[in-house]
């Protein structure tokens, strides 16, 4: 298996710390609103890498924080009139849920920075020790990022042409003894939420969180670390620095970094008014439309978010679905049990299938080519199957079927639909109706059905159908 490493700008074989398990840290969301499909893209990304990663034997050790203390929370909460801690446990609910429905799987570990301070307080004490941090007057702790070799390593940027690293944290630059120096431990403002430490009554900076909840729950030196192209400077820079100074051992092998989600080709935001959540589009579309979306192209290009290339999804989507639907309308209805020769040789074709999309994921989790290779053996099956197949035929195609959409996070079976006595009344009116050949009426109860958003097919199997 080939990753593409962004340490190193090149594809390297996966090669884990520990044979048959993999050590994963993806950065998670600061939980001060309902998260956005900029944010759900790296989620769906990384959890499908994880999926493949689990498919192919591996023990994944997934961890993914909430980042619960930030000046967005504390401001969210200001303009509330409540406490930061209630505004980041709703919105931690509300991405839960969001999670839920994007068919997200939870991580090992979801740790929130609120709960992991004594530790941060701990490797910034470390780094006092070294000599990488120092506490200022007024108990403001800054990194020495000169002290660092290795500053700058990730994200190929030359030190002398940094500016100074951090997340909207005001700080009095005269305090610092280098402008490129950035925050570790800050003091608390009047009405913030804050901690004692032995500097001052204070909160942590955002980039150590990071490093010391990576530590506690996989260790001093991780396999991969994920997460979104725009973290790689300065957040994940500042992060190795810190954890490998203090540690004294290489931070993570392995660099992961998705590209960014244009809408309509433009970068997103609210000032445009083209910023939309993932609840948003979740009253327009199946979120599974979405996760099927996000994965049409490779997670280190670009991507551009529209409503006709949601609609394409869905349509691909649909598809993917329909086919399941039949193979399983097939078995229900299958006269014979067992295989025939010629059913074992089909089967055994659709093997290529499962190499294509195997070999997609290789190479670097590309999805796109994986999802191709769903879709051909969407074709295969569609093309090789009737009502005159065994049921153990039909039923191994299914399985071949849902085992690669599973590793792609994609729900087969679809959710039970429920017609209401009404719509249900009509279907057996109209079945009626064409035995006493009226087919006229026949006609009237399936335009009828359609208006409420319900499609018939007549199959040789029955009658079928589905919402539009």
């Amino acid at each position: 298996m080939k990753i593409y490493n962004t340490l190193t700008r090149k594809k390297e074989e996966f090669q884990p710390i520990e044979e048959g398990k993999v050590r994963m840290y993806v950065c998670g969301p600061t939980v001060y609103n309902y998260i956005h499909i900029g944010n759900a893209r790296p989620m769906i990304i990384f959890d499908t890498f994880r999926r493949y990663l689990e498919y192919k034997g591996y023990e994944v050790n997934y961890v993914s924080n909430f980042t619960d203390v930030d000046d967005k929370i504390i401001k969210e909460a200001i303009e509330e009139g409540i406490t930061a801690e209630d505004v980041s446990a709703r919105f931690i609910a509300e991405c839960k849920k969001d999670m839920a429905d994007l068919n997200l799987k939870p991580a090992t570990t979801h740790p929130l920075a609120t709960q992991e301070i004594d530790g941060m307080i701990e490797m910034i004490k470390t780094l006092i020790e070294k000599g990488y941090a120092y506490a200022a007057a007024d108990g403001t702790v800054y990194y020495r990022t000169r002290k660092f070799e290795g500053y700058g390593k990730l994200s190929h940027k030359n030190i002398d042409d940094l500016e100074a690293g951090h997340r909207n944290i005001k700080v009095t630059g005269d305090l610092k003894e280098d402008p490129l120096d950035f925050v570790l431990w800050k003091p608390k403002k009047d009405g913030e939420p804050y901690w004692e430490s032995p500097w001052c009554e204070g909160r942590p900076g955002w980039h150590i969180e990071c490093s010391v909840m990576a530590k506690k729950y996989l260790g001093d030196t991780i396999d991969i670390h994920a997460g979104g192209e725009d973290l790689i400077f300065p957040h994940h820079e500042n992060e190795i620095a810190q954890s490998e100074a203090a540690n004294g051992v290489p931070f993570a092998h392995y660099w992961m970094h998705n590209g960014f989600l244009n809408i309509n080709n433009q970068k997103m935001s609210k000032s445009l008014g083209n910023f939309f959540t993932v609840r948003e589009i979740g009253e327009k579309y199946d979120l599974q439309v979405l996760r099927f979306f996000m994965l049409s192209a490779h997670y280190r290009t670009p991507l551009n978010f529209s409503a006709e290339l949601m609609d394409a999804a869905k349509s691909g989507l649909e598809r993917v679905l329909t086919a399941a639907d039949n193979l399983k309308h097939l078995s229900g209805a299958a006269k014979t049990g067992h295989m025939t020769d010629e059913e074992k040789a089909a089967f055994s074709a659709s093997e290529d299938f499962v190499k294509k999309f195997e070999a997609a994921m290789e190479d670097d989790a590309n999805t796109a080519d994986a999802v191709s290779a769903v879709f051909e053996l969407v074709k295969f099956a569609n093309s090789n199957t009737s009502s005159e197949n065994s049921k153990e035929y039909l039923d191994a195609l299914y399985d071949r079927l849902n085992t690669l959409c599973g590793v792609l996070g994609i729900r087969v079976e679809r959710k039970e639909e429920i017609l209401d006595t009404e719509i249900e009344g009509l279907i057996a009116e109209r079945q009626a109706a064409r035995k006493e050949k009226n087919f006229a009426r026949a006609d009237e109860i399936r335009d009828l059905l359609l208006e409420k958003g319900i499609v018939l097919e007549d199959t040789r199997e029955g009658v079928k159908w589905k919402r539009a």
